[in-house]
């Protein structure tokens, strides 16, 4: 595999784990600093992208790996 789409393979991992984190914190911030009331449904839907991200990232450190002699 060339180093150019491994490192697509990062880059996406890490813009959908960094999208599902602050979604994840937005999530919990906004009922605490807007009197209880709940997040929109989009923010619902972007927090998807932290276990997204996760397994990306997990597809990349097994594919980049090396292997035994």
């Amino acid at each position: 595999m060339p180093s150019a789409s491994r490192n697509r393979l990062l880059y996406a991992a890490l813009i959908f784990f960094a999208i599902g984190f602050a979604a994840t914190v937005t999530m919990f911030a906004v009922p605490a600093l807007d009197d209880g009331t709940r997040a929109p449904a989009l923010v619902y839907l972007l927090t998807l992208g932290l276990p997204i991200g996760f397994v990306l990232a997990l597809v990349f450190a097994l594919r980049s790996g090396r292997r035994h002699r």
